[in-house]
Parts: C-alpha cells; structure tokens; sequence
C-alpha cells in the first residue's frame, strides 16, 4: 500500500472545528476585503477628474497664440476635456474633500447606531442586507459617468448613503471573528486577519486603475458588483457563532436506533407523541440529558423528569425551555463607556484613523502631483503604502501579544510615525527609490496602530472582566471605537482638501499633529501599563472565551 501523501496527512490533522474556525476566518476577511476595495475608488479616480482640465489650462497658457485661436482652443477644452462638472474649477480640491467628508460623516454617525442594532439582529443577515446595499450605491456612483451626470447633490447624496449602509460591515466582522478566536493569540490572529483592510485597498487601486483612464464610471461599477457578490455569499455561508453550528448538528443528529411509540398514553396526562430510545445506549440519554437543561438559581435540571427520561421515552414535541433570568442583555452605550479604557483608545483612534484615512483618500494625487505620474502609475505606487500597513498590524499584534501592553505598543509606533510623516514628505521629491522606500515604512508605522485598537484592542474591551462574562457588549464596543475613528477619518481628508491649496507641506504638519495627539491620549494607559505588576499578556489574564 502506497503511503499516504504528507500533505493529505497535514489536512486530516485538523478536526472539524478547526476546519470550521479556518473557513470563518477566510470568509470574513473576504467580506471585509470588499468592503474597503469599494471605497478605494474614489480616491483614484480624483486625479483623472482634475487632470483634463489642469492639461487644457497649461496648453491654452503654451499656446500664445493670437486672440482669435484662444477662445476655440479653451472651448475645445471645454467640450471634450474639462466638460466633466462641478469638479473642472479651482476649488476642486474643497469640492473632492467635501465628496470624502459626506462618505466619512455618514459613516461616523451611523457607526454608533450600527454596532447597538447589530447587538439585537442576526449578523449573518444584518450583514448581507448592508453589503448588498453597498453595492447598489457604489454601481450608482460610476453610473453618473455612464449617463452624464454633473450634480454635485447626486454626489454626495450616493456617499451619504454608502456611508451610512457600510456601517454594518465592521461591528458584524468584528463580532463574528471574537466569536470563533476568543482566546489566545489574539494580537497575532487579529493582526493578520486585519489585512485584509490593505489587501481590499490595494485590490481597490488595481481594479479602478485599470479602468480610471478610459472610463472612470467602471472603476465603481466592478467593486460594486464585487460588494453585492459577496454579500450573496455571506447570505449563504456565515457562520455567526460556535455554538449556532453545534445547534445545527443537535438538531440533526439523531440516536442510533429508535422507534415511534404510538399506543402510549403520555406522561401526565400529555398525549404527546413520544420517542422511544432503544435500550443501552447511554451515551445517547446523557448527551440528551447534558443538553436539554433550564437554569434558575444557579442550578442545572433536566426539562424532564428522570423517571420520565429512564422510562425510555421522551417527548418529541412541546419541550418548553425556561429562559434564565440572570442571562445577560445587550449593553447600552453608555455602559459601553464606562468600560475601562474605551473613552482613551477611541479618542486615540479618533487621530490615528484620521491619518490613516487622509492618506487612504489623497496619497495617489499627491503622488501624482508630486512624482508628477498620471493616475494609473500613482494609483498602483500608492498600494505599496498599503502594503506597509500589513506588515505593520501584523508585528503590532505580535509585540503586543509578547508583552501584553497594547497601549504601549500603539504609543511606540505613533511616537515613530509623526517624523516618518515628515521624512515622506522631503524624500518623495527625490525619485521613485526613496519613495518606494518611505510608503512602505509609513504605511507599517501609521496602519499599525490604527489596525491594533480597530481589532485585538476592541475585542479586548468587548470582552472586559468589568462585564462579568457579558459577551453581547462586544458590537457596541466595536462600533463606538470605531465610530469615534471614523470621525477623525472625516475630518482628515476635508482638511487636506483645505490645507492642499496652499502646499502640501501644510497637509504633512496636520498629519504630524494628529499622530502626537493620538500619542497623549495614549499617556495613561501606558503608565498604567508600565507600572502594573503584572505583566501577563491581556488575551490570558483579562479576556474570557465567548
């Protein structure tokens, strides 16, 4: 007999539960994927939407021709190359800011409602109807090019919407991954699995690149279609919670050898029909009997009598569970605050996020304008910043699990970013090599803390010791961290939109700013951390298993 391959030896070495835990953590993060590579398009096609008419006015200004062949050049310009309204005048910096600033707001607001209704609606289909939603609004966007739209109102109109229905992705993700990995490395686990929000963006760059030069409308048509698909598959195949598959397999399993018992009078005057369980099966009466209990004061008892259930037969129908009094409800919001440490880490994500954002949105035109590359080359250049950041949540997940000290972690980080920032903004004016260079180490430097706090840290504090168990409190935590981030990611592109038009090096001082003060809402809780007496990571000490 031929022995048997090591890579099949390899895959039976992984029980069921592992398979379905693996198969978890692979679906959501394709989920998540498509949700940040529906929003990368924006952010490529603002440096096509500008181009045409920066090109038209340098030609018109080269030309120096007599009076009469001005007017017929810039109304020939008119017509084919800057015809694209509102974005073709000079304030088309404030015009795209504002575009972000409505996706962002919407998001921010809706983020703190999301995470409360997602606390008290199935995931699976709370999630699907939002990703569905989302690829309606972003087909909807490319749609304006396709039939000619220039209302700046049907604009913004489209990102207030997909902002708001895009809120369902992170609290459900979130909540579905803690679920399935709510013990042990979970620095490490969340670190890796939060890349796919780099990963979504650099697919987000390729894909609207490909299309930004020759019709900008499919570059949000393709990752709409993309959205939606994948809702479809989160419809069929998400599994919200361990114990939902352990249901299913309850309910179908059945014992070995039974037989329907139809002359039998009932128990108790019930004429219910009954089950009768073939004698000698043990194991099958107490798996019945372990999993078939109500709980009051403390106490665990069989719905059925043990007379009842040693006779043999038990009910098929009309088994009442009590549903204990002391089962935890979903937290309210401002119980979530007062969770220890909430109110520091979303206010330090409040900056973090908003340089995260304000590069996410505005890194491939000021390539463009800086490397002076056109839209397609910056697009993909800018992937590499991306690149960087997984790299960068991954070691933060990694040191933080090997030291236990979140907040430090973050703090490090943040500390290096602020001259990073500085150092991009002088050596990217020296050619592509440095450039290469200094995106990647950025990219780790600001994606890394920002990724930190936005997964292990929130799922940390969604499973806090405070809530004594309470493991329905970890959606309204998600959100509110990330809701109160997201209102920094706002904010940061609409002041880059203001701060561009009187230099780029103005831009970089904001960003600077907002990564120390990122850092001093921080201060506290690394005291707490460097002065604690115990040392133990977080994810064995605080956190316990949903």
């Amino acid at each position: 007999m031929a022995p048997i391959p090591p890579g099949v030896r390899f895959l039976f070495s992984f029980n069921k539960d592992q398979w379905y835990r693996a198969f978890t953590f692979i679906l959501t993060f394709l989920l998540y994927t498509s949700f940040h590579l529906s929003r990368k398009p924006i952010s490529i096609v603002k440096s096509e939407l500008h181009k045409n008419c920066s090109m038209a006015s340098e030609l018109a200004t080269a030309s120096g021709g007599g009076a009469s062949q001005l007017p017929a050049l810039i109304s020939l310009h008119t017509d084919m190359d800057c015809s694209w309204k509102p974005f073709d005048k000079n304030n088309y910096k404030q015009l795209l800011g504002a575009m972000d600033y409505s996706f962002l707001f919407a998001y921010a607001i809706g983020m703190y409602l999301s995470g409360i209704i997602g606390e008290r609606l199935p995931i699976r289909l709370y999630l699907t109807v939002g990703m569905l939603c989302s690829g309606l609004f972003t087909c909807l966007f490319g749609l304006g090019y396709i039939y000619n739209i220039h209302s700046l109102a049907f604009y913004v109109s489209v990102q207030v919407a997909n902002g708001l229905v895009q809120t369902t992705g992170w609290p459900s993700v979130v909540t579905c991954i803690s679920n399935w990995f709510g013990k042990g490395r979970r620095g490490l686990v969340m670190g890796v699995w939060n890349s796919h929000t780099s990963v979504g963006n650099i697919l987000g760059s390729l894909i609207a690149g490909s299309y930004v030069s020759s019709n900008w409308g499919m570059s949000f048509i393709v990752p709409g279609i993309i959205i939606a698909a994948m809702g479809v598959v989160c419809f069929f195949f998400l599994i919200e919670h361990p114990n939902d598959l352990k249901t299913m397999h309850a309910q179908s399993s059945s014992p070995v050898a039974r037989t329907a018992c139809t002359g039998w009078s009932g128990v108790n005057g019930h004429k219910d029909m009954y089950l009768q369980f073939t004698q000698g099966s043990t194991k099958t009466y107490d798996h019945y009997e372990n999993s078939v209990l109500y709980r009051k004061g403390g106490d665990e008892e069989p719905l059925l009598g043990r007379e009842t259930a040693a006779s043999g037969r038990v009910p098929l129908q009309q088994v009442v569970v009590v549903k204990s009094e002391s089962e935890p409800s979903a937290i309210s919001f401002m119980g979530a605050l007062r969770i220890p440490g909430v109110i520091e880490f979303s206010l330090s994500l409040l900056f973090a996020k908003l340089v995260s954002y304000t590069f996410l949105f505005w890194l491939p035109l000021y390539i463009t304008k800086a490397a002076h590359l056109d839209a397609k080359k910056a697009g993909d250049l800018s992937t590499l910043f991306d690149v960087g950041g997984i790299v960068g949540g991954i070691l933060a997940g990694v040191i933080s699990d090997k030291l236990g000290k979140r907040a430090t972690t973050c703090a490090v980080m943040l500390l290096l970013a602020a001259p990073t920032l500085y150092g991009f903004s002088m050596i990217s004016q020296f050619g592509l090599g440095p450039t290469v260079a200094m995106l990647l180490v950025c990219g780790g430097l600001v994606n890394g803390p920002y990724a930190l706090i936005t997964t292990a840290v929130s799922a940390d504090l969604g499973t806090h010791k405070s809530l004594k168990g309470n493991a329905r409190a970890l959606s309204t935590v998600t959100a509110i961290i990330d809701g109160t981030g997201s209102v920094g990611a706002a904010v940061g592109p609409l002041l880059a939109g203001v701060l561009s038009a009187g230099g780029w090096d103005q831009v970089f001082y904001m960003l600077m700013t907002a990564d120390f003060l990122a850092l001093l809402f921080l201060l506290r809780l690394v005291k707490k951390e460097l002065t604690s007496s115990k040392s133990r990571p977080i994810s064995t000490v605080e956190l316990k298993e949903h």
